[in-house]
């Protein structure tokens, strides 16, 4: 390694009012991913439906447990990178895994119409190896950015904001390639939207492999996500490692396929492991009382944001079916793709991030407590359903509504996402024994597996046609009650927060 690329320790903080040169590469390398994911997400159900032909509750469920499993995952690759691997050599094994699931996903498309059979597997198995490399590199780039500051940093909240808006520019432009290339009437053109999902990914790798070693350091200029230290380990035959690798992407496809075609399992799943890192973290005797309490606010906080994603990943799901029959799309010389309308809330989350992260450092003493923040985020939810359910409750069966609705509600969800999301991943670094950092993130991921399997299985209930479905004893006889159903769930979990905010506070600032 050429020591003259190395920085000095004293340029990455030379100025407390700037941000460390690392965090752009973080930026760019989670901005790739996020164009692999939600371009593939954001054509992901339409394939099932149109090219592999699905009814819609079955792809729902399927969306649902793919999602549920991409934020399960973290939990595993969490675990390895804190005991064995380090974040770094997890980052880059999690984007390669990724990028070939997606070629994978490209042969599916390719295929579909000559040979079904093979499709399908190609299908489970590019999903399964998605699955796989997610878990790898979803918690331990996250954990990262907050080791870039010294402790207590007041730039931290600040940092996650923008390493947010990198998500959300990846986030923005997948949907609008992926959807331009792929979502265009024709069946037979997904496969390009999964092509463009697999180089994507690989420019994320390219750039983390080539700006890792110069800028993403401690500010003591200490390379960070280096392998943890441990005298006691042997050196492992690289060839068990890369099979090791392919049988976790294997139980991944199988995991995914059991859930969706022979047992729905996932959700069971889900409680067991919440259970078991509980009892983990919470019976290790190193552990003050203070770090205990400060790790319980992050797990009754994963539970109210469960309410809050279950909601918000309609948006690949519920949402997509709704923008592609019920949207009145046609501009006169063109239509615009349903895909599309996936951008709109990270197009947001890129404008207003930088007013959000200026609103909580001006206010200063008055900034609201982290769990405030996050109640706040459920509210705006529900106000977002609440416009489109309005929105769509004197209309005609037939009749198409103006886009208007959809884009007024992706603005309140973006609002409520910039009150919940990037404060909840600050939290839970503030809140983390250093031991446990990767795996605390991994916890916060699995609230969102929750979340996403459920959100699935609430997809499954859109009215389609005469259909009434019904949840928990609400019964839904149109879209108005479909979208009243969020406003519900996500309106009395932001009221439960705001009443619990004063005491989650107390305990986070607990010095006994």
């Amino acid at each position: 390694m050429d020591q003259s690329k190395i920085l000095k320790p004293e340029e990455f903080n030379a100025s407390s009012k700037g941000h460390p040169k690392g965090l752009y590469v973080l930026f760019a390398t989670e901005m790739w991913e996020r164009f692999n994911y939600y371009g593939m997400r954001a054509i992901l159900v339409l394939f099932m439906t149109k090219a592999l032909l699905f009814d819609k509750a079955f792809a729902s469920n399927l969306y649902g447990s793919y999602t549920g499993l991409v934020y399960l995952t973290p939990l595993i690759g969490g675990f390895v990178a804190d005991r064995y691997w380090g974040n770094r050599r997890s980052i880059i094994t999690g984007g390669i895994l990724m990028s070939f699931g997606n070629l994978l996903m490209f042969a599916c498309a390719s295929m579909y119409q000559t040979n079904m059979e093979i499709s399908i597997f190609f299908f489970f198995s590019g999903l399964g190896f998605m699955i796989a490399g997610n878990g790898f590199f979803k918690p331990n780039i996250s954990s990262m950015v907050g080791q870039l500051y010294p402790p207590n940093d007041r730039r931290i909240d600040a940092a996650y904001t923008i390493f947010y808006m990198g998500i959300n520019v990846g986030g923005a432009l997948g949907p609008f390639i992926c959807g331009y290339f792929g979502d265009t009437g024709n069946p037979l053109d997904f496969k390009w939207a999964f092509l463009c999902a697999a180089i994507a990914m690989a420019l994320g790798v390219i750039v983390f492999v080539y700006l890792k070693d110069k800028y993403v350091r401690h500010p003591n200029g200490e390379p960070l996500g280096m392998s943890p230290v441990n005298p006691d380990a042997k050196k492992t035959n690289p060839v068990l490692v890369y099979l090791a690798l392919l049988a976790f992407a294997a139980i991944c496809v199988g995991m995914l396929y059991i859930d969706a075609q022979v047992y729905s399992y996932l959700s069971y799943l889900l409680i067991v492991a919440v259970v078991g890192i509980g009892y983990m973290i919470f019976a290790d005797k190193k552990l003050s009382v203070v770090e205990k309490k400060k790790i319980s606010v992050i797990f009754i906080l994963a539970f109210f944001v469960v309410f809050f994603w279950s909601a918000f990943e309609q948006a690949g799901a519920s949402l997509t079916f709704f923008a592609e029959e019920q949207t009145q799309r046609d501009l006169g010389f063109w239509t615009v793709p349903a895909s599309w309308f996936q951008s709109l809330n990270s197009i947001f989350v890129v404008v207003f991030a930088p007013l959000f992260a200026w609103l909580w450092i001006k206010l200063g003493k008055r900034e609201p407590s982290a769990p405030t923040k996050m109640a706040l985020g459920l509210m705006l939810l529900a106000v977002g359903y609440f416009v489109i359910a309005v929105g769509i409750k004197e209309i005609g069966t037939g009749v198409k509504v103006s886009m208007i609705w959809l884009i007024g509600m992706y603005a309140f969800h973006t609002w409520g996402e910039l009150c919940l999301s990037p404060i909840g991943l600050s939290l839970v670094n503030k809140l983390s024994p250093v031991k446990f950092a990767s795996l605390l993130m991994a916890v916060w991921f699995l609230a969102n597996a929750g979340a996403n399997v459920l959100a699935g299985k609430l997809s499954s209930l859109y009215p389609d046609g005469a259909k009434v479905t019904n949840f928990a004893g609400y019964e839904m006889h149109n879209l108005n009650d479909f979208f009243m159903l969020f406003v519900f769930m996500a309106g009395i979990a932001s009221i439960i927060l705001f009443v619990m905010s004063k005491w989650l506070q107390k305990t986070m600032n607990s010095t006994t």
